[in-house]
């Protein structure tokens, strides 16, 4: 079996845009990956472009091999874009090995460990920034019987938080931990707004609310800071989804005090070095609970690594929360259990799903869809919905 070609397949999919990557082969069987990055979907579609002489004529049942290949073959680091490129390759290629054998991936890399796992809301908010309107959207998460929730209450702070602008932040997650409950989990992602010291002074006013992790805490450029600030508060400190090498979860290893690590597969390069760090973690003490923004595709593959890996701790989950449409996209959604919050996994052979060409044709790529935390509003995450009068339709 030969790769013949490679297909990319750009999505709108309202506040951000997907990319899906289909590799085609000489027997027929196709390959489906993904490899979404916020605001560069059209570069890593340029990328996956420029990489694939690299790949046609290779066999795609061959991943580690190939996948070395398009990483190793370009003399430099490319950084997110190089690496999210050969994850986008490199999943639609786990996809065809697992259909050429008829099993899903998990059981390629060593079979089940769990049925389901717990997954936590994100993208569950799309509303000002008051206390009352994030409980009222907090309504949405157990409408669809997810029991876990993650915000980010700190509004466009960057660097460190004025006093009137932090009381908000606490208003609101007070709020929701007195709508929720005592034992609800409520995770706080702080997108690296802050150096360390102020963050985990920050995070310290967060402990009495019993906040589940507190994500990201400090800067991007180096990663030792994040265990200074875990040594600095109660709260589990949450880290990695903006790692695009292996070697960086090292250093969280070393430094200590990092319990939860966060690798992205499409930002790390795929499915194989992520498992590198799920077993790199359960060697550290650590736990690991996938980042994932991205689309269902990225959802299937992280729920393949949760059906497997022991240290799996949650799964982030956008799904329920994107367009209505984006349901019929593919051809399997996991299902949520309303009795526990956790997340089906998927059984089909490969990555476990298909895409809907028809539906993703009907919405092409915009490129006005990105977030932006520094932006005034972003917490309504518009998009492509138009806002009339105030109120989003």
């Amino acid at each position: 079996m030969r790769i013949t070609r490679i297909e990319t397949i750009p999505v709108g999919a309202g506040w951000k845009n997907w990319l899906f990557v289909r590799v085609h082969t000489d027997e027929g069987p196709t390959g489906l990956g993904e490899g979404t990055l916020n605001g560069f979907v059209r570069t890593i579609e340029t990328a996956v472009r420029e990489l694939e002489h690299l790949a046609v004529g290779q066999d795609p049942r061959d991943v580690t091999a190939l996948a070395n290949r398009l990483t190793e073959s370009v003399s430099n680091d490319g950084g997110h874009i190089h690496k999210t490129a050969v994850a986008a390759i490199e999943i639609a290629c786990w996809d065809i090995l697992g259909k050429s054998l008829g099993v899903p991936v998990h059981a390629l890399l060593g079979g089940r460990v769990r049925d389901s796992v717990l997954g936590y809301a994100n993208g569950w908010y799309r509303t000002e920034r008051t206390p009352e309107a994030f409980v009222e959207a907090s309504e949405r998460v157990l409408a669809t019987g997810l029991r876990a929730l993650k915000l980010d209450p700190f509004g466009t702070a960057a660097g460190f938080a004025e006093a009137t602008d932090l009381a908000l932040a606490v208003d609101i997650v007070s709020a929701l931990r007195g709508h929720l409950g005592p034992a609800f989990p409520i995770l706080i992602d702080v997108h690296a707004r802050f150096n360390a010291a102020e963050s985990a002074r920050i995070a310290r006013l967060f402990e009495r609310l019993d906040v589940y992790w507190w994500e990201e805490p400090t800067t991007r450029e180096r990663e030792a800071p994040t265990a200074e600030v875990a040594r600095g508060t109660s709260l589990r400190v949450a880290t990695g989804e903006t790692f695009h090498l292996v070697g960086q979860f090292f250093t969280l290893a070393r430094e200590e005090g990092v319990g939860i690590w966060q690798p992205e597969p499409m930002s790390l390069g795929g499915i194989g070095p992520t498992l590198t760090v799920a077993r790199l973690a359960e060697a550290a003490g650590a736990w690991i609970a996938p980042h994932q923004s991205g689309g269902p595709v990225a959802t299937a593959v992280c729920l393949q690594l949760a059906a497997f890996v022991p240290n799996f701790l949650i799964q982030e989950h956008f799904d329920p929360f994107n367009e209505p449409w984006t349901h019929e996209l593919v051809t399997w959604c996991p299902a949520i259990d309303p009795e526990t919050g956790e997340l089906s996994l998927p059984e089909a052979p490969g990555i476990g799903l298909e895409l809907v060409d028809e539906i993703a044709l009907e919405h092409p790529y915009d490129p006005a869809a990105y977030l932006n935390v520094h932006e005034a509003g972003w917490e309504q995450r518009l998009g492509q919905i138009e806002q009339i009068g105030g109120h989003l339709e």
